[in-house]
């Protein structure tokens, strides 16, 4: 991945500063990779424990952006991120997708022969259950992260233990690769969001910007009907909509909706105005553009 890649200006931003990167899990995550697509390789990059830490980085402005995973196309969304671009104002500035392909890693020298368990996040480890199938000598260990459990078996040097892990978690802990590209689907991608706080970035020329936005609507007859309708009516096209309870509202919900536009477009300016009218909320998340 080299800074080529990345695809954004920054204003109110020194191009001489070192921009400051946070996400969550160790250095080698899959969220690592995102970064560096999405801003290029001359950043600082600060892995975080949780999500939550992530934001509050964030907040504190110790990190001038963040990277967070949104949704996955296996597992569906990461509820716990939406809940927190409510909780926060950032706003979004930039989303891409990642491939999710995990690769078995050892310490250099041992061979697959000897390997006689397997450690990864619980999710990685379900995303490859072919491979144990295949080989059933080999028992699979939850760990924290996926990255973090390459790091466990290189500092440790286990000799009968690796990890399943991306690529770029090989290269970071110098682990060798015994198994390439060991997950059951192929079709396995996570979309991630760019977050800042108080820089502006200008996307590419080129390329269908788009925005997210967050509202409640009451409960009642026609009430998300009349809020759909405002996008509609305009022939704005909506690439996701995601419901998540209202917090002190038992059966009350709110709604994500991500669709093609800009805030800066008069009619999508338009279109919020009339959903701010038929609304009992309403949150601007970003206008951006996708890396793709």
């Amino acid at each position: 991945m080299t800074a080529k890649s990345a695809k954004f200006r920054f204003r109110n931003m020194s191009p001489r500063k070192q921009m400051r990167v946070a996400f969550q899990g160790e250095l080698g995550a899959f969220s690592h990779s995102a970064a560096l697509k999405l801003l290029g390789e001359h950043i600082k990059l600060s892995p975080r424990p949780t999500f939550k830490d992530v934001f509050e980085v964030l907040g504190r402005e110790e990190a001038d952006f963040a990277v967070i995973p949104i949704e996955n196309t296996l597992h569906g969304s990461v509820h716990e991120n939406y809940d927190h671009l409510l909780d926060y104002h950032f706003v979004i500035a930039g989303e891409t997708s990642i491939r999710i392909s995990h690769q078995l890693i050892g310490v250099p020298g041992v061979s697959f022969r000897q390997i006689r368990r397997v450690l990864s996040h619980p999710v990685a480890l379900n995303q490859c259950k072919r491979f144990f199938e295949r080989y059933p000598r080999i028992q699979s260990a939850p760990h924290y992260d996926t990255a973090g459990s390459v790091k466990t078996v290189m500092d440790s040097n286990l000799q009968e233990t690796a990890a399943i892990a991306s690529r770029i978690a090989a290269e970071t802990y110098g682990g060798t690769i015994l198994k390439e590209n060991i997950e059951d689907s192929q079709e396995n991608f996570t979309r991630f969001f760019l977050l800042t706080k108080q820089h502006t970035i200008v996307g590419p020329a080129q390329g269908a910007p788009k925005t997210s936005v967050v509202f409640s609507a009451e409960n009642r007859s026609g009430a998300l009907f009349r809020a759909i309708a405002c996008f509609a009516l305009r022939d704005l096209n909506l690439t996701k909509i995601e419901s998540r309870p209202l917090r002190g509202k038992p059966w009350e919900y709110l709604f994500y909706v991500d669709f093609i536009g800009s805030a800066d477009d008069e009619i999508v300016r338009n279109a919020l105005t009339n959903l701010r009218e038929c609304t009992q909320s309403l949150k601007l998340l970003g206008s951006y553009y996708p890396t793709p």
